[in-house]
């Protein structure tokens, strides 16, 4: 059955790693680079357009990534201003898709055992629902990806620093739709360097 709200999903994956010590993008889990996971989840996933956002290190990333960048669903997007902050990423990509799509999901690029499933899950409570952002949580906690409507879209682009979209969630409690997601590892985002090794058994 057709929808009538399509979201794009935007990968922010244009950050310098600064606390690993080298590009994070280009870590290998199971002989795929660990952007490669959240690339392929997002392409297989219901979105209608996928972008991704890269800025450190966006010519070995895109050379790396090769021939999957040239998917029809998707386009890549240089921020150029990635020092000032993963808000320069979110806006970038927002820019790219405001006047096309009704909404945006926002995807981590350090997040690799997000699932499409997970992904069409939280597609499918949103579009059937009247709110404005939506949210995954597992045990309380909430995680990412997030959703966002057109009505959130200035507020996206009037964040600064290096801060993702937290602010206008924590701001706007009333348009939140919580998702209770049942696979925690999706939450799993590669800060450390025992995050990663943490994360060789689960993908093995």
């Amino acid at each position: 059955m057709p929808h009538e709200k399509q979201t794009a999903g935007v990968i922010l994956a244009a950050g310098m790693s600064q606390r690993f010590g080298q590009p994070k993008q280009l870590l290998t889990l199971k002989h795929k680079y660990l952007l490669g996971w959240v690339l392929d989840a997002a392409l297989a996933s219901r979105l209608d357009l996928v972008v991704l956002v890269v800025g450190h290190e966006h010519q070995n990333i895109l050379r790396a990534l090769g021939s999957a960048t040239n998917h029809p669903r998707l386009r890549v997007v240089v921020n150029h201003r990635y020092q000032e902050g993963q808000s320069k990423s979110l806006q970038a990509g927002l820019s790219e898709i405001q006047t096309q799509y009704s909404s945006v999901m926002f995807l981590l690029g350090d997040q690799p055992m997000l699932k499409s499933a997970t992904i069409d899950h939280m597609l499918d409570k949103f579009w059937h629902s009247e709110k404005d952002i939506c949210v995954p949580i597992w045990k309380e906690k909430r995680g990412n990806p997030t959703i966002f409507s057109r009505a959130m879209y200035g507020n996206l682009m009037a964040i600064e620093g290096d801060i993702g979209a937290r602010g206008v969630i924590r701001a706007n409690p009333e348009r939140v739709l919580s998702i209770e997601v049942d696979d925690p590892l999706c939450f799993v985002d590669i800060d450390s360097r025992q995050d990663f090794e943490n994360l060789q058994p689960l993908i093995a």
